[in-house]
């Protein structure tokens, strides 16, 4: 996949769990977990704008195209 997902270094940054964003964004750990492992096939702009908004970041932060 061309996207390459950033999530583990910005929670890292941010001294917060996998837990407590699950918690603030609504959604379960086994769906972050798919999502920080850069094998999600999609997700909605409206857990991608909760997840900058808790983690006080960009989308490019999190997302990043690769060139492949």
């Amino acid at each position: 996949m061309a996207i390459r997902v950033f999530l583990e270094d910005i929670l890292k940054q941010r001294g917060m769990t996998s837990k407590e964003l699950c918690g603030l964004i609504g959604i379960t750990e086994a769906n972050l977990s798919i999502l920080r492992s850069g094998k999600a096939r999609g997700v909605r702009f409206s857990t991608i704008n909760k997840i900058c908004y808790y983690l006080d970041c960009d989308v490019g932060d999190i997302l990043k195209f690769d060139g492949n």
